[in-house]
């Protein structure tokens, strides 16, 4: 422990609270943090900045139809919650009125932050709370940010495999880079660093699913320092454990993501309508400061950030934190049980639904918890034996949810769960039935929400990132869905059952194709297949599992192509925008096609997947899985 409790001063304009390990001062009454001094360092945030712009919470929202307005939030009235010698606990209030209406988001808003004595660090987490009654509104995204120094961080860290030195702010400006498809990708054309230049800089390679989105941050070489943000819980973000979000890049920047539309659209917005109540605690979330006598191995800061990472995670839920809103693992409960797979046309017996993700969300239609943004989940994954353990569940109202990877569709626990504090329940043998009306004929891909499987080609030159070369995450590469109208210049994607490979022949992404004259025009793939003998009056079903749609069609026709209507269509759907933004998946769609016998031949015979809009290069779809099914062997 310190030597010394934790100080608070209080000034006119200002909050400062020091432990003797670093010192935090926040702006009063706004609770935006304005300093971090730490190991010699006078300021750690980027003081060229306004004060309002380093580290600071924010939302995006809008009334119903009107246009998306971005707001720091900033308090109106400060409060000590707590002043002991071994904690120290800050409230930066703003309250929500009607004189307010049309300006400022319908929200009471209750930032608080805490420093520990003998800790590295602070936590920070807020509650929001939209009373009864209240004007109805949309909340596009919440977050905290965190804006450090550019003269200090240079070399940023995500994972064991991600990290690296990154461009500075001014890279991106007129004069040293080159504007690409949108906004957020540039290609640094003159950087500071010479040996970036050529490289792709754009914050959405960056990415994680919020099941690995524990620890990133940045390092500072000279004197060694580290900025890490860590979250121990997953429970008060929204979407479930694939949930992709932002994390660090280019600023230097790191993010606390909590609600976002990003890789999910519109979907992932929370809409408050009818004046209801809604109440919710985000975070809280730990701001590590880490520091070495040794700067030149930045990998050293990098692992004691991840043990405290794992510290941090042991710890949740938080004992420390004041708000009643925020429970202590005595207040809350547990669910465990096993989940078993029935699929008789792979077993005759129930097969342990081995590595399946079973989580608790509000109560909705099985698979809603991917869209869910207004509760809290919690997740775990099976062991070999299919046994699950979900511990620190808050209280209230749940349904139990699952999918299994190497099987299609999602499974739903029927029976609302009651969680009450202290609760340890026990469902026993829980037994999914995946979707399966007849054998597999054939089938492309494999089951798992993603399309890395398929062929993930490299970028152009031109437009590389070269920490994504030779990686695990190639499809992090900038415009790669250009790259399928270079490898298939005349005609379209043809894929024969039996003899093409679809990690090489199948396109990860199903995308349009552009004209000479820059336009765009909708894509046909074909999946060419032999049947020899085919079972009339009887129904074939096709399962057609999508990782992703950006403003996409996806219509199907069985050996004739131009059929019109098409024996099949989704219709508009999706608003992931995975395609544009690396992101390999987004929400997960799931279509049953009914065949009919008179459709098909005996011999050969053509599927016809038609992805119909385009009016950007964006739109498409990325597969997951294609299965061909048989007539039922139990009719």
């Amino acid at each position: 422990m310190s030597p010394i409790g934790v100080r608070l001063c209080v000034g006119d304009l200002s909050v400062v609270i020091d432990n003797g390990i670093f010192q935090l001062t926040l702006s009063k009454p706004d609770g935006i943090v304005t300093g971090i001094q730490y190991n010699g360092v006078d300021n750690l945030m980027e003081v060229l900045n306004r004060e309002d712009n380093r580290g600071y919470w924010d939302l995006v929202w809008n009334a119903p139809g009107g246009p998306g307005t971005f707001d720091v939030i900033k308090g109106t009235d400060f409060s000590i919650i707590l002043q002991e010698e071994d904690q120290v606990e800050v409230s930066f209030t703003r309250n929500w009125d009607p004189s307010l209406e049309g300006r400022v988001v319908p929200l009471n808003i209750d930032k608080r932050f805490i420093v520990l004595r003998g800790s590295s660090g602070f936590y920070t987490y807020a509650i929001y709370e939209h009373q009864e009654g209240w004007p109805d509104f949309s909340m596009g995204e919440t977050r905290i940010a965190y804006k450090l120094r550019k003269d200090k961080f240079h070399y940023m860290a995500i994972s064991d495999n991600r990290q690296r030195i990154m461009p500075m702010p001014d890279d991106r400006l007129p004069a040293r880079s080159q504007k690409l498809a949108y906004p957020e990708a540039v290609l640094l054309t003159n950087p500071i660093n010479p040996d970036l230049q050529g490289e792709v800089d754009d914050k959405y390679q960056y990415s994680c699913e919020d099941k690995d989105n524990k620890v990133h941050g940045w390092i500072c070489f000279d004197p060694p320092i580290g900025f890490w943000q860590i979250t121990p819980s997953d429970e008060f973000r929204t979407g479930g454990p694939l949930k992709q979000n932002l994390t660090s890049h280019v600023g230097p920047t790191t993010l606390a993501m909590f609600s976002s539309a990003h890789y999910a659209g519109n979907d992932l917005s929370p809409n408050f309508r009818n004046g209801e109540y809604w109440k919710k605690v985000f975070g809280p979330v730990f701001m590590y400061l880490n520091s070495s006598w040794d700067g030149s191995d930045p990998t050293m800061l990098w692992e004691d950030a991840k043990v405290q990472m794992l510290i941090e995670v042991e710890s949740w839920p938080y004992s420390f934190p004041v708000s009643e809103d925020f429970q202590k693992s005595e207040q809350r409960g547990s669910v465990c049980g096993r989940l078993l797979v029935q699929d008789r046309y792979i077993d005759d017996e129930d097969i342990y639904a081995n590595g399946a993700y079973v989580g608790l969300a509000l109560p909705g239609e099985a698979g809603s918890w991917q869209r869910e943004c207004k509760g809290y989940q919690f997740w775990t994954s099976t062991d070999d034996s299919g046994y699950f353990f979900i511990s620190n569940i808050l209280t209230g109202d749940y349904n139990l949810y699952a999918w299994v990877p190497g099987f299609i569709g999602d499974y739903k626990y029927e029976t609302t769960i009651t969680i009450s504090s202290g609760d340890v329940i026990d469902l026993g043998d829980l037994v999914y039935n995946p979707p399966r009306d007849g054998p597999t004929l054939w089938e492309i891909g494999i089951p798992d929400r993603s399309a890395a499987e398929f062929y993930v080609p490299d970028p152009n030159p031109k437009y590389i990132n070269r920490l994504y070369v030779n990686h695990p995450d190639r499809f992090r590469q900038y415009g790669l869905w250009e790259r399928y109208a270079e490898l298939y210049p005349d005609s379209d994607l043809v894929f024969t059952v039996g003899e093409s490979d679809y990690t090489i022949d199948w396109f990860f992404a199903h995308v349009t194709r552009r004209a000479e004259d820059n336009t765009y025009k909708p894509t046909t793939w074909q999946i060419k297949f032999q049947l020899d003998s085919v079972s009339q009056n009887r129904t074939y079903l096709l399962r057609i599992a999508l990782a992703s749609a950006a403003l996409a069609e996806l219509q199907v026709r069985i050996n004739d192509s131009a059929v019109n209507p098409p024996h099949f269509t989704t219709g508009l759907i999706g608003r992931d925008n995975a395609i544009a933004r690396h992101g390999i998946h987004g929400l997960y769609w799931l279509y049953s096609v009914n065949v009919q016998s008179d459709w098909l031949i005996e011999g050969d015979n053509t599927i016809y997947l038609t992805q119909s809009r385009s009016s950007s290069p964006f739109q498409g779809v990325m597969y997951d899985y294609i299965r061909m099914e048989g007539p039922s062997d139990f009719d």
